[in-house]
Parts: C-alpha cells; structure tokens; sequence
C-alpha cells in the first residue's frame, strides 16, 4: 500500500514502504475498529496507474481500466487521526502484530510524517497497491 498525493508533484518525496501494512491490514482493521477510527483500508481509491500494474501482470480485464470511477481524495487529517492512534496502539508493544510488528510501526511513522507535509500543503491523499 502506498501514497498518493492529489496533482502531478507535491514538491516532497511520498515515498512510504507499506508492504508490512499490506501484510497486516486484517489485524490493523480490527486495531483501527476497536480504536474507533476509520480503517486504513476505507481510505483506499483504484487509480488507473495502479490498475494497469495489476492488468500488465495479468490479474484483471483490460476494460476495467476505461470504466474505472474517478479517484476519490481524502482530507489528509483524516488519515493522521487513524495512523497516529494505530502508531499510539502499538508504540509499547509493537509485538502485538508479531514479529513484524517493530517494522509495521515504522511504515505507520513513514504515513505519518507524509500525511503531516500533506495536511501543511493543503493537499489531499488516497491508498493505492501496489500489484507488484
């Protein structure tokens, strides 16, 4: 899973690694439900550079693509409040996710310092995978 900012460049690197979230997501949905925030998943948009990645390995129908509904874009405070009570969660025990949970509070902390210059820009965000 990763970033995307709204427009062509930001002007800041969004670069987060988020395949431990990826590997995580049921156990982080669950955290993020009991925390009583929205789920990193809801805040997720098939855009079309995501989806040709899935189509070349050929895991969909090219049609898809022409039909694909415009990305939706989310206030990116609205993406803090639910990495920073995830990162809140497992900060004294990150082992709650297994041994890959010191790695998974790490991307959250990536999201984090990337959703805080997005809400400083005034800009908008979505999920995206990564079919790679």
């Amino acid at each position: 899973m990763y970033i995307v900012v709204e427009g062509e460049d930001p002007g800041y690197d969004i670069f987060v690694n988020g395949r431990a979230l990826a590997r995580h997501e049921d156990a982080l949905e669950r955290l993020a439900l009991q925390l009583g925030v929205k789920p990193m998943i809801e805040f997720f948009s098939a855009d079309e550079n995501s989806m040709s990645l899935l189509i070349e390995e050929g895991g969909g129908n090219p049609e898809l693509i022409r039909r694909l509904p415009p990305p939706q874009w989310y206030a990116a405070g609205d993406g803090l409040a639910t990495v920073r009570a995830l990162i809140a969660a497992l900060k004294d025990d990150p082992q709650q996710l297994g041994t890959e949970g010191p790695q998974v509070l790490g991307e959250l902390e990536e999201y984090e310092r990337v959703l805080e210059r997005t809400m400083r820009a005034g800009l908008r965000w979505h999920l995206a995978v990564s079919w790679r």
